[in-house]
């Protein structure tokens, strides 16, 4: 008769707390005797989805701009993956792995779904001729743009016709799935629902949550708060430069959010249950 094996017990106490994809320690941005960003802290953990809420004016675009490369901060660091990266400009963060989506479909209208898929990306043929006179390799892209297109369950006709024929919340879906296609790390939208109407913000949403099933995690900049308390794991609060809160989506209220947000509730009197970490 075998013995019984005897299993390690896991000792009681807390998890150890989950290793940051990306955090932003004591950043700074000043523009004269104006600070955009005055000491902001950031955390983002593997496969959530982290909402930045703020005021007008609060800093929340400096924030994001410093994490995308687009502004380089005058004090603090960036790590990625525990190790400090310096980005000069949304290159260095793109190679870096880090894709942002604007608000303003960064899309080309005229070029097909295919093409604006792989927008500065472009796939070229093979061979001595195709490299010398860089010969773009149309039909490649067009068989991995729909393979892609099919991995997120975006529902599109056709992989070749123009951007310019699709909705405002198709063309949003373009860009998203763009940047799902080279994200190594990070995504960054920066308010994708803003521009269109409830039934295409709701698909917006739809694949932002497949972006983050695949293992991306995703920083959502919105003033839609039902569409931060519908998608959102953890809301970083932003308020006069700097992170005033990091709130658990569901646990707190939207009416409490928008105090903490407008400061009409201070942090320190928010129970500690509805106090993400």
């Amino acid at each position: 008769m075998t013995a019984a094996a005897h299993l390690p017990v896991t000792p009681p106490g807390p998890r150890p707390a989950q290793p940051l994809v990306m955090e932003a320690r004591g950043l700074v941005k000043r523009y004269g005797h104006v600070t955009a960003i005055g000491g902001a802290d950031f955390e983002l953990r593997p496969g959530e989805i982290m909402a930045v809420i703020g005021d007008n004016g609060a800093g929340k675009s400096s924030l994001i701009k410093a994490l995308s490369g687009a502004l380089i901060p005058d004090e603090g660091e960036i790590l990625l993956d525990g190790q400090p990266v310096h980005f000069r400009t949304p290159s260095d963060a793109r190679r870096a792995g880090i894709e942002t989506v604007y608000q303003d479909l960064a899309v080309a209208p005229a070029m097909t779904i295919a093409e604006n898929l792989f927008l500065g990306r472009e796939l070229y043929r093979g061979g001595a001729l195709g490299r010398a006179l860089k010969l773009i390799d149309r039909r490649r892209m067009l068989t991995e743009a729909t393979e892609h297109m099919k991995g997120l369950q975006f529902a599109i006709k056709s992989m070749s016709q123009p951007v310019e024929t699709l909705s405002g919340g198709q063309r949003q879906g373009v860009a998203v799935a763009r940047a799902a296609a080279f994200a190594q790390h990070v995504v960054i939208m920066d308010e994708p629902t803003a521009a269109l109407g409830v039934r295409e913000g709701n698909m917006v949403l739809d694949l932002i949550r497949k972006v983050r099933d695949r293992g991306l995690p995703v920083i959502l900049i919105s003033h839609n708060m039902p569409h931060v308390f519908e998608i959102a794991d953890r809301i970083h609060v932003h308020r006069m430069g700097k992170r005033a809160a990091l709130l658990n989506s569901q646990k707190i209220s939207m009416a409490d959010t928008v105090s903490v947000m407008t400061g009409a509730i201070k942090p320190e009197d928010l129970s500690a249950d509805v106090l993400a970490h």
